[in-house]
């Protein structure tokens, strides 16, 4: 509603300063033509409101207008209730604060939704940690907070994945992102956007040096690119396994980055629905390297990699490396190998103890 929108462009004046038209055409997702319409609207309805032209030009309100606006609906009280991310509010010290925002927001709010907002409170509660993640290692998330807004370069001391001695960098920082209870640091390095993991890093400084950021780039668009090329980056290895269908649902969730597609049935060529045909479905993966299929080794005999064969010996080095480990180890017990006799081995297992689930 044209209501809706006028306030909307109040608040970010009066939140942001000098507005270019065309950010607020793209965030309220209508025409310049539209905002410069609305702009006349305000101004008609007695708010300061100009315009400067220019490359450097845009919309604002006349200095020291400030406007009292506390009225919200039912749908926004309720939504400053649903917080994603407490463990974020905590990592950077700002829990407290968080508490006092709310009790103030709650005060502030039209009586008839403050019961709506505090029913919300208590019904919805967003984990942002992921199931058998494990304990997140402690992390000083405040002191690289405190260096995104003090403008400066930043010198890094980092450990990369897979090596122990950490290197260090001098950075521009950008901001911080916290992505499933994972912190990151988005900077430039050497004018190349990068990710450093806040768990990683062993020493920030700042230096005092002023940061350098290419004109015109926001974290949220540096991000976005960032996350693509994660999630986008292309295997050059293309593996193909068949998967028992009582382990179908674990292979999808713990492999669908890599999938390159929805399973199938086996014995068609085509992907058509896996649903209810056979007990086997296949499936494609891109992977980085033929080593990575070890990684499958977890799902024993209801997996087998079919090609490349480079994947199956790589597979069939590695379980026979295991067989070798705890074959030995069976053989003196009587576990899957020979007794002193010579002949099958037998499992010495306690009195009273089960062999297995028997079939039914």
């Amino acid at each position: 509603m044209k209501s809706d929108r006028l306030l909307s462009i109040l608040l970010l004046l009066q939140t942001r300063g000098l507005v270019p038209a065309t950010e607020l055409a793209e965030r309220l997702e209508v025409s310049v033509r539209t905002i410069y319409r609305d702009v006349e609207a305000l101004s008609a309805s007695g708010v300061p409101v100009y315009a400067e032209r220019g490359r450097r030009g845009g919309i604002a309100l006349l200095p020291g207008f400030r406007t009292d606006v506390t009225g919200l609906t039912a749908d926004e009280a309720r939504a400053l209730f649903v917080l994603a991310a407490q463990g974020a509010h905590a990592a950077l010290g700002l829990d407290a604060a968080l508490g006092s925002a709310l009790r103030k927001v709650m005060a502030a709010l039209p009586a008839p939704h403050r019961p709506a907002a505090e029913l919300t409170s208590r019904r919805i509660l967003v984990d942002p940690a992921r199931w058998m993640s494990g304990p997140q290692p402690v992390v000083d998330v405040a002191e690289l907070h405190d260096a995104v807004f003090a403008d400066r370069r930043l010198r890094l001391s980092y450990r990369h994945s897979g090596t122990q001695t950490p290197r260090t960098y001098i950075v521009d920082p950008y901001g911080l992102v916290v992505k499933a209870g994972v912190w990151y640091l988005v900077a430039d390095r050497d004018g190349v956007p990068r990710l450093f993991r806040a768990d990683r890093v062993r020493r920030a400084a700042l230096t005092d040096d002023p940061v350098v950021r290419r004109p015109g780039v926001e974290l949220a668009d540096l991000w976005d690119a960032l996350r693509r090329q994660v999630e986008e980056r292309p295997g050059d290895v293309r593996l193909r396994v068949r998967v028992h269908r009582s382990r179908l649902d674990l292979f999808v969730r713990l492999h669908a980055g890599a999938l390159t597609g929805e399973p199938w049935p086996e014995g068609q060529e085509e992907r058509a629905s896996a649903e209810g045909q056979g007990d086997w479905v296949r499936a494609e993966l891109a992977v980085d390297s033929v080593e990575w299929a070890r990684s499958l080794l977890s799902f024993g005999p209801n997996l087998e990699v079919l090609s490349p064969p480079q994947a199956r010996t790589v597979l069939a080095r590695h379980a026979a490396a295991v067989v070798a480990l705890y074959g030995e180890a069976g053989a003196e017990q009587g576990v899957e190998g020979k007794d002193s006799r010579g002949g099958p081995g037998r499992c010495r297992l306690p009195y009273g103890a089960s062999r297995g689930p028997r079939a039914t």
